[in-house]
Parts: C-alpha cells; sequence; structure tokens
C-alpha cells in the first residue's frame, strides 16, 4: 500500500505480520494485540470525518469507536427491525432484500407502507399486470425510502432494478419515475441517492444523471477501471466490496489486477480502495467513497479516511466495548490521506479516458464475474418480492 503503516510505539495495536496463502494469491494479514477493558462508558456516538491526521484516545474519545468515527463516516450494516436503536445508522438503502424483509415480518413498521403501495389505486387501475406490478414495486420501494427518510439524519439509496444493469435508458427511465413518486411525497432531491450497478451502461447512466443534479451510487464495484469510470462520470458515491474481492482471491487466479495486488504482499481488496481514493483525491474529482464487505477490526484500522464504511454489528459492537486506559497513549493513525494520494503513481494505461471499449477490455475477469454474481443475486430478489406481491395482492382489509 502506499501509506505508511504506524510504528509500534505510536499505533493501537502492536502488529505482527502473517501471511496467507489460498489459491494463487498470497498477501499479508496483519493480526493485532488489542487491550480490552469491557466498560461500556458512551453511547453511539456522532459520527463524523476528520480531516486530521491522528486522533488521541483521551476522555472524550474513550472507545476505539469512537477513535474510527473521528476519521471515517460509519454506517452500520444492520437489520433495522432488531438495531436501529442500538446502532442507530446515519443513512440507509431501500432495496428489494429490504423489502423480501418487510415482506417476512408482519409487525415491522415498515409494513403499512408496502400494504398502503399494494392499495394503490394508480396502480390498481393498470390493465398490463407487467406495468400494474412495476408499479407496485415502485410505490414500495419509495414509501419505505419516505418512512426511512424520517429515521436517518442523512440520504436513502433507491436501488434500481439490476435487470436493468445493461440498459442505460432503462436505469434513466426508472430513476425518472422513483424520483417523480419522491416528490410527490416532498422528499427534497438532495437527501436521495439512486444505487446503480457498475456496469458501462450503468456509469454512463450515472453521468447523465449526475449532469442532472441527480445523485447516483455506484454499487458492484470490483475493479479499479469500475472506479476510475465512475469518478470520471460524476458518480456521487462509489461502492467498492472489500471482502468479496479477497474471497475471489483466494479461490482464483488469473486477474491481473488482482495477482498485482498479491506480489505486493497487498490485500487486494484494501489495495482497491486505496487505489480508488488516491485516484479521486489526485486528480479532483469530488466522487466519496465507500468500502462494504468488511470483514473485521483489520480492514477499518486498514481504512481510516475513507468517506465511508459499511460495518457489521458484531465488529461495531466489538469497537464499543474496546476501551483504553488513561495512562495509555496509543493513537488511531489516518492511513488514506489527500497527501499521500498526490504522492501515489499511476500508469499511463490507468490514466486513460474511459469509454465502453477500454472499459471493456480492462475489467478483468473477478471483476466480471463478480458482477454478474451481485445482478443474479439482486434480480432474483426482485422476482421473489414481485412473487410475493402477486400472491398477497390486494391486501387485506383494502
Amino acid at each position: 500500500m502506499s501509506v505508511s503503516l504506524p510504528s509500534s510505539s505510536s499505533a493501537l495495536f502492536t502488529s505482527s505480520r502473517q501471511f496467507l496463502q489460498e489459491g494463487s494469491c498470497r498477501f499479508a494479514v496483519r493480526s493485532e494485540t488489542l487491550n480490552f477493558l469491557y466498560k461500556l462508558q458512551r453511547s453511539f456516538p456522532q459520527i463524523r470525518a476528520s480531516t486530521g491526521n491522528a486522533s488521541p484516545l483521551e476522555t472524550g474519545l474513550s472507545t476505539e469507536l469512537d477513535a474510527v468515527s473521528s476519521f471515517s463516516e460509519i454506517v452500520p450494516d444492520t437489520v433495522i427491525f432488531d438495531d436501529f436503536q442500538k446502532f442507530p445508522p446515519t443513512a440507509a438503502t431501500v432495496s428489494s432484500s429490504l423489502l423480501l424483509g418487510i415482506c417476512g415480518l408482519p409487525d415491522t413498521i415498515f409494513r403499512s407502507a408496502v400494504e398502503t403501495a399494494l392499495a394503490d389505486s394508480e396502480c390498481y387501475g393498470q390493465e398490463d399486470p407487467k406495468a400494474r406490478m412495476s408499479c407496485f414495486y415502485n410505490k414500495a420501494l419509495v414509501n419505505v425510502g419516505s418512512d426511512l427518510l424520517k429515521l436517518v439524519p442523512g440520504r436513502v439509496s433507491t436501488e434500481v432494478d439490476a435487470r436493468l444493469a445493461y440498459d442505460t435508458h432503462g436505469i434513466l427511465r426508472k430513476v425518472h419515475d422513483l424520483l417523480k413518486l419522491y416528490y410527490e411525497k416532498e422528499v427534497p432531491l438532495e437527501r436521495l441517492l439512486f444505487k446503480i450497478p457498475s456496469t458501462w451502461q450503468g456509469i454512463e447512466a450515472s453521468r447523465l444523471l449526475e449532469s442532472e443534479g441527480i445523485q447516483t451510487h455506484l454499487t458492484f464495484v470490483y475493479s479499479f477501471p469500475q472506479a476510475a469510470a465512475a469518478a470520471q462520470a460524476g458518480t456521487s458515491v462509489i461502492q467498492i466490496f472489500v471482502g468479496r474481492i479477497r474471497d475471489w482471491a483466494r479461490n482464483h487466479s488469473g486477474d491481473p489486477e488482482i495477482e498485482a495486488a498479491c506480489r505486493r504482499g497487498e490485500d487486494p481488496g484494501l489495495a482497491l480502495v486505496t487505489k480508488a481514493y488516491n485516484y479521486i483525491h489526485k486528480y479532483g474529482y469530488k466522487s466519496k467513497l465507500m468500502a462494504a464487505a468488511v470483514r473485521n477490526k483489520q480492514d477499518l484500522f486498514s481504512l481510516l479516511g475513507v468517506d465511508y464504511m459499511i460495518a457489521p454489528l458484531k465488529i461495531l459492537q466489538s469497537l464499543k466495548e474496546s476501551i483504553t486506559s488513561p495512562e495509555e497513549k496509543y493513537t488511531f493513525v489516518r492511513r488514506l490521506t489527500p497527501e499521500s494520494a498526490a504522492t501515489f503513481k499511476f500508469s499511463e494505461e490507468e490514466l486513460v479516458k474511459w469509454d465502453q471499449l477500454s472499459f471493456a477490455s480492462a475489467i478483468g475477469p473477478a471483476a466480471e464475474e463478480l458482477l454478474a454474481t451481485g445482478l443474479g443475486g439482486y434480480a432474483n430478489q426482485t422476482k421473489r418480492v414481485e412473487e410475493f406481491f402477486g400472491k398477497i395482492w390486494p391486501p387485506p382489509n383494502v
């Protein structure tokens, strides 16, 4: 990685270098020796990003969670029905998987939002079953999204149908349809994101939507060409899945980008986030970077300074319960900084103005396979929601 590691005297953890050898990828893994004092002193903190390079663990920042949150905005990967109060999210996503969860829990506060969508007279009057189902689905997403906006201080990202991933105009129509429904509920545009798969057609749709002032959130980013093309498109949020890239590397070979990271002794998922961050900051793009599929605390510590990190609840709980005693002068160190980005070296091939041809030829087998898997999963979830709606429509007592 291009950013320097802290010395053992200044780091929160004392690291010992191990190596993981699975498949063809051999990269360094750092094991941390942490001081765990089980004493909860603070409730979930207000999360803010810091521009500083170090954050001492003093009285006001007594937990690991406090310190991590001073560098990056932590978005809890929370099941809203169970842990909303324990780890209240600052932002949220309304998606096919969320709708499935709502439909499976009859007592959730969001169930009425779905039932109201299924009783909508505009949708009810659609003669074409496909158009009627699309109307129901759009209304359900927006109804739930509007309810979520009342519960989180930040933005809500609304998933665009993954079956449109290779249809730029289809994505544009879908976003405009959803946006019209949000406008009817008087939701301000600045509180909305639209979550789009990072195919070339999705990136192009993002570029066009951003030119209209509509914020987009590109997901399923597994390669540098995807991240760079998204940044060039002006995408508001770019989401990289750290753990999924690592999993692929452990069981596959043949991806030049991943194998280059492995030869440097780097975790390929962490390396991609670092490289994308450096590209965005070195060349002045407006995009914010989100690290997802974070699997452990070391992942968080390695990415301090990235704009957003989606963290599982078990990691947040561990961070919250880990207290550093006042006499210990440990410090968390920001790993990703604009200063380090300025010195990062990119190859000429990486600095091209991406188009569809160069994009298609540059993304490797890992991104192709992981993108296809993600799209298939999202499309299947959407189909399951539609099948469920078909069984319960019209809803009872309507």
